[in-house]
């Protein structure tokens, strides 16, 4: 499949066309085309730290939780000693 078996506009190669225009000033030493404007952004921006406490929120409703847990001191830990193992007597060769 090359590109030029490919019809529609979704699949013109913007990059290419630009260069080629490039490469033809240059050889000529004309100026070269102006670079065209980068587009604005279609997507809008999402606050992911909003959505995140909204889905929380969300998921903690039909189970009546308010998200204030009660906080528990842990029990401290038991120290324990090291067992040592006995050495183990040299072989006499």
């Amino acid at each position: 499949m090359t590109r030029d078996s490919l019809e529609g506009s979704e699949f013109v190669n913007h990059y290419t066309d630009a260069l080629a225009e490039v490469i033809k000033a240059k050889r000529k030493e004309h100026a070269l085309p102006p670079a065209p404007e980068a587009a604005a952004p279609a997507r809008q921006v999402v606050d992911q730290m909003s959505a995140l406490e909204a889905s929380v929120q969300k998921a903690r409703a039909p189970r009546g939780e308010d998200g204030n847990a009660d906080v528990h001191e842990l029990p401290a830990k038991k120290k324990t000693t090291a067992k040592k193992t006995a050495a183990k007597p040299k072989r006499s060769a």
